[in-house]
């Protein structure tokens, strides 16, 4: 599986720390940036990168990382065909998967300790969609949304 890594500066560390586990783990691993850590970038930029990445890729998965998540799930969810939620524990990971097919994984870059952090993307990253037709349905009204 192809995984598009982007973050601003707060989630700079912790992108360049999942980069190298999901390497590791045998992942294809894109990173979208930033290259440097720049002290004064915006997450909209990021997050816009790698949505579009994913938004026009069969397969493939996005992971962002901010201070909170929450400014990169806004950003993301402006780009057509990206369902990204952020995950601050097992539940909502595995959920926003099973239920929501969600494409990208927003998390906090500050105040949240590495072992949550692993377990909710490896949760996230190893959680089918479940394709009942009551969350395909949903899909099909987001898809909907979108277009107006």
């Amino acid at each position: 599986m192809k995984i598009i890594l982007g973050s601003d500066h707060a989630g700079y560390a912790v992108k360049n720390k999942i980069k190298a586990m999901l390497q590791n783990q045998g992942y294809t691993i894109v990173d979208a940036g930033p290259a440097r850590l720049n002290p004064h970038d915006d997450y909209p930029q990021y997050a816009a990168k790698v949505s579009r990445i994913i938004a026009r890729s069969r397969g493939v998965k996005g992971i962002l990382v901010c201070g909170t998540g929450t400014g990169m799930v806004i950003a993301a969810n402006k780009i057509k065909g990206i369902r990204a939620v952020a995950a601050y524990d097992l539940a909502t990971a595995k959920q926003s998967r099973t239920d929501n097919d969600a494409n990208v994984l927003a998390l906090r870059g500050k105040g949240f300790s590495w072992t949550t952090m692993r377990g909710i993307i490896q949760t996230w990253l190893r959680t089918p969609f479940s394709k009942k037709p009551r969350y395909m349905r949903r899909i099909r009204e987001l898809t909907a949304l979108e277009r107006t």
